[in-house]
């Protein structure tokens, strides 16, 4: 099968509806926006050490009852079953709200993922307090209360007190997943943690000829005869037993039954090498999540912990098999599902997100990458007007990711217009300084005012190089303009001989000659952008073939 992993931008409903078959995906995880009345703002780290007054809206997280809102709720009720009957019920007890809003929104999504399970498929829904119990009644009616399995809360942080700011309440330092799956047929991998030294010494106090640690543990059959359990006598001790007298004299032969001491109760001598460790149970306390100094930090508000989306995967799939991320944000689940051999879909509704996962994948995972495709997304000038006109803060976070730019500001907050609606860092000096190439991107009229405007932003902020990128073609008067302002001199090193590169000082770039594969021409010998992501080598596992 020629399988391409896939990421996809855009409304995650439609996609699924369109694009992803019935019974075709063996996990889901989702992480959508809870309802929490804030939006979350994106914080990139500059390696070059400056902070960054860019913070870049990934997307809001409020959900408000509107027009959509309400169509949504009648297309839903409208097809009758229990899920109509409750959100007819929780609409009479919570009224056309917020929150309303949210779990009208979310229902039809979540049917939508119930039917692309397979059905030994399971699906973890990440929530927190705020909707968690409406939420559980939702897939109650869509999946079914006899398909509920757990209540994951995963301790996300340590105690904290919001006493300072006049909350009168307890911390909250949990998250909840839920977790349900498709049918009784499910997968299930049970996962293990180290046990605790106290344990060890505890219950594998003594330690073999060879070095290896072990306890002994007690083998008489609890309930005696009522039981079944077998008596007779063993090393001169009669029990009954929980082993038939074959199983006994066969481990009696390994070495397994020792006697402790004349005439004592024999016992089973188990290695503590043999043993997996403790079950995972349903709190999870042992995933710290991304502190501002963890290496994997990528800066992204619900950037959740590698170890966490590594535990669910490899609980409730094989390798070999699709996992899909509806809201995949900043891309984890897509990067573990990567790195753990499964095969993903990832779907976001901003470009910026996309270019962030590009960027993460490349960076994780180098030359073992499994081929992917990136779809819907524009690929001609044609669809690139389309969005343009249809959300033309889209738009600019598409075009700066054509030259692997990161936006500079947050496009949709009103206010001054700084000038810059991006840039490139990097670095071609022994001085570790980053340099800057400042970007604009117009989709609408251009002019030759506009690179002089630009040349002023160049000075203003002392950028090494300006871009800009256009919808439309340039004129000629631009063009001049352009050339007047000169080149850039960059001077590096190469097997000792200092080299000279000259680059435009302003380049003007059409969409057009993106997507044609022109490039930013800029000092690439080491760029500092996007914070890198951490490079994980894949698991060794069983290998399978994907493709």
């Amino acid at each position: 099968m020629n399988w391409h992993n896939k990421l996809y931008f855009g409304n995650n409903l439609p996609i699924m509806r369109e694009h992803v078959a019935d019974a075709s995906v063996d996990l889901v995880y989702l992480d959508p926006p809870f309802n929490s009345n804030a939006n979350y703002n994106v914080l990139f780290q500059e390696k070059s050490g400056e902070q960054s007054a860019a913070q870049i809206t990934a997307f809001e997280d409020t959900w408000q009852w509107g027009e959509e809102s309400e169509a949504t709720y009648y297309e839903t009720i409208l097809k009758g079953g229990k899920l109509a009957d409750l959100l007819q019920a929780l609409l009479a007890f919570l009224g056309r709200n917020d929150m309303m809003a949210y779990l009208v929104m979310m229902a039809p999504r979540l049917q939508e993922l119930h039917r692309v399970l397979k059905s030994t498929g399971s699906i973890y829904l990440h929530c927190d307090p705020t909707a968690s119990h409406y939420l559980k009644l939702v897939m109650d009616g869509i999946f079914g209360a006899d398909n509920y399995l757990n209540e994951i809360t995963w301790k996300r942080t340590t105690a904290h007190s919001d006493a300072k700011q006049g909350r009168k309440a307890l911390g909250n330092v949990t998250d909840i997943l839920l977790l349900y799956t498709k049918t009784a047929e499910f997968k299930f991998n049970p996962q293990y943690q180290p046990y605790t030294l106290e344990y060890i010494n505890a219950k594998y106090p003594y330690v073999d000829s060879d070095g290896r640690k072990y306890g002994l543990w007690d083998i008489t059959g609890p309930g005696g005869a009522a039981k079944g359990n077998p008596m007779y006598e063993v090393m001169g001790v009669e029990r009954y037993w929980r082993y038939s007298r074959t199983k006994m004299d066969e481990l009696i032969s390994q070495g397994r039954i020792v006697q402790p001491s004349p005439g004592a109760v024999p016992r089973y001598k188990r290695y503590l090498d043999e043993m997996p460790g403790v079950p995972i149970q349903n709190l999870w306390d042992d995933i710290s999540a991304i502190n501002s100094q963890a290496q994997e930090r990528l800066g992204y508000p619900t950037q959740k912990p590698e170890a966490l989306l590594e535990r669910i995967i490899k609980i409730s799939s094989d390798e070999g098999d699709v996992v899909l991320d509806p809201f995949c944000g900043c891309g984890t689940s897509i990067s573990v599902s990567e790195r753990l051999h499964r095969r993903w879909i990832g779907i976001d509704i901003t470009h910026l997100a996309i270019t962030l996962i590009r960027h993460r994948l490349h960076d994780a995972h180098g030359t073992e990458l499994s081929p992917y495709e990136v779809i819907g997304d524009p690929k001609d000038l044609a669809s690139a007007q389309a969005l343009a006109i249809q959300d033309r803060y889209q738009f600019q976070w598409w075009a700066l990711g054509l030259v692997d730019a990161r936006p500079a500001q947050n496009l949709r907050k009103k206010g001054a217009d700084s000038g810059i609606d991006g840039y490139v860092n990097f670095v071609d000096d022994a001085s570790g300084q980053a340099k800057r190439v400042v970007i604009q991107v117009k989709s609408g009229h251009v002019k030759a005012g506009d690179i002089r405007d630009l040349k002023g932003v160049i000075d203003r902020e002392k950028a090494a190089i300006g871009c800009f990128i256009t919808l439309e073609e340039p004129t000629a008067p631009m063009n001049t303009e352009a050339v007047s302002a000169g080149f850039y001199e960059s001077a590096f090193r190469f097997e000792g001989t200092q080299k000279i590169e000259r680059f435009p000082k302003i380049q003007i770039l059409t969409i057009d000659q993106l997507l044609r594969g022109k490039h930013l021409q800029y000092p690439q010998h080491r760029v500092e952008t996007f914070k890198q992501a951490e490079r994980k080598p894949k698991s060794k596992g069983e290998q399978v073939e994907l493709f």
